[in-house]
């Protein structure tokens, strides 16, 4: 079989899969530029050891997760010696009308971003409704691991909640 054609495949088909990735690490439009090449070489560098024992699925949310968080901390680190300047506290803009569902949204992204990477990648995963065993397999972790580190990260959610809303 073609590599590159199977590459091409692959992308194609599952290119959601890489957009939720690349989304829920980065904000910036060209961090998200820069992680997606750096995902797209790895995945072409990492084709040829392929073991389709794996659903291509497990096998792709596993090298997408693994370059996003070594480039989220190679990112954070670079970011951090620098200090940038909250353009929005010159403007002043009312607030949209939101709806429920936007708002709820936005609150589970900013409870996603209080976790640090690797529980950041858990959670995604969990709410893509992906099976313990497949979280597992993609994070390297047992799914005794999984099931514990959920629960935590839930109990946690459910704390911050409750305190936000007294």
């Amino acid at each position: 079989m073609n590599k590159q054609i199977t590459f091409i495949d692959i992308v194609k088909r599952h290119r959601g899969i890489l957009y939720k990735v690349i989304t829920m690490y980065c904000t910036n439009d060209d961090d998200k530029k820069d992680l997606e090449q750096e995902i797209l070489i790895q995945i072409w560098k990492s084709l040829s050891s392929y073991n389709d024992n794996y659903a291509i699925t497990t096998w792709l949310y596993r090298i997408s997760m693994n370059v996003a968080i070594s480039h989220y901390r190679k990112t954070f680190k670079k970011k951090s010696n620098t200090v940038r300047l909250d353009t929005s506290l010159l403007e002043f803009t009312p607030a949209p009308e939101t709806s429920e569902g936007s708002y709820e949204q936005e609150r589970l992204r900013k409870l996603l971003a209080g976790l640090n990477e690797f529980d950041k990648a858990l959670m995604f995963l969990y709410l893509e409704d992906k099976d313990y065993e497949v979280i597992a397999d993609i994070l390297g972790i047992t799914k005794t691991n999984v099931a514990t580190k959920i629960s935590r990260i839930k109990n946690r959610w459910k704390q911050e909640l409750s305190s936000a809303k007294n």
